[in-house]
């Protein structure tokens, strides 16, 4: 425990103890009444002294409560506090979804976000980031630990994936969500352009030249369908020059020889190739992850300030109430 405003406290103890030792001047005792005659007479009986010793009791008592109610406010406004230091633990891991945004995906993609979310909330400072592609790439949210950001952004294309293949109520807003950006020069260049949306991926890592663990996963049913800049063999070499490993997953439709195709291009760089169809099939991605390397960085220092204002309130009404009994017995 500490004090959040301790000067508050030296300020008050000087003028505390002036209270306490402070003489006032003593009233003229005749100045608004009248005299009485033989007064003395009156003082000397033991009543009379009684009376005396309970009125000044009563007023000492009423000062030391006006002190003390003073000296608890001090304390409330000066604020007892506790610092908790927490630490944030960050890992030196950065996953990509890297998402084919074509028709043809749209069953295992919107299975795909569903089951993610899940497993992004489970993350502990690992960046996640998410790009979707067709004949041009598009980064949804760039590499970030913000999970909640993620999760909404999952929540959309979950949306989005199912109007795309006729499912719930059509949404003008969530079919551009994944035609946006992702269809641009498909007039010259085609769609579903693998290579393409995987090379792009790669360069969505920052700092490749970093220490990292990266990691890329890809869902595509890898049917090429326009003119490619890289293929899908070359980008996959492109990954593994970075030392980034792909985890691909296909839909269960996939023609043999893309599936034969993109199984060789994923595992050149060290990951697995998934295809859609058991629910299994997210969670045996992640438990791979799972086994890559992560070491733990320095952890972010954050200090958390808690507030115990409950002792001292307590006290505080608790002098107010006797100071308020105490007045009452003065003036009875």
């Amino acid at each position: 425990m500490e004090i959040a405003y301790p000067i508050l406290i030296v300020i008050s103890i000087p003028i505390l103890i002036a209270l306490i030792l402070i003489k006032f001047k003593k009233a003229n005792l005749y100045l608004q009444g009248k005299k009485v005659a033989n007064s003395k007479y009156a003082q000397q009986t033991d009543y009379y002294k009684g009376l005396i010793r309970k009125y000044r009791l009563l007023v000492i008592s009423i000062k030391t409560m006006c002190i003390i109610c003073i000296f608890i406010s001090v304390v409330l406004t000066a604020r007892i506090i506790k610092i908790d230091k927490l630490e944030k633990e960050l890992y030196n891991r950065d996953i990509f979804l890297c998402m084919d945004a074509s028709r043809s995906v749209s069953d295992l993609n919107s299975g795909l976000t569903e089951s993610l979310k899940e497993i992004v909330k489970n993350l502990h400072g690992e960046r996640f980031g998410i790009s979707i592609f067709n004949t041009s790439s598009v980064v949804l949210s760039p590499l970030t630990d913000d999970y909640n950001y993620i999760n909404s952004i999952l929540d959309d294309l979950h949306t989005s994936f199912d109007v795309s293949r006729g499912v719930g109520e059509y949404s003008s807003y969530y079919d551009q969500y994944t035609l946006s950006g992702t269809i641009v020069g498909n007039a010259e260049r085609g769609s579903s352009i693998i290579g393409d949306g995987l090379a792009s991926c790669v360069y969505n890592f920052p700092n490749l030249e970093e220490d990292r663990t990266r990691i890329i996963i890809f869902s595509t049913d890898n049917e090429l369908a326009g003119k490619e800049i890289y293929t899908l063999s070359e980008a996959a070499k492109l990954a593994k020059k970075n030392k980034i490993i792909v985890y691909g997953i296909a839909p269960s439709t996939i023609f043999p020889t893309d599936m034969l195709t993109m199984k060789l291009a994923v595992e050149s760089t060290g990951g697995k190739y998934y295809t859609e169809g058991t629910d299994a099939t997210v969670k045996d991605i992640v438990n791979e992850i799972e086994k890559t390397g992560k070491s733990l960085m320095k952890s972010k220092t954050e200090n958390r300030i808690i507030d115990y204002p409950e002792v001292p309130f307590v006290l505080l009404m608790v002098s107010v109430i006797v100071l308020y009994i105490l007045n009452k017995k003065v003036n009875l």
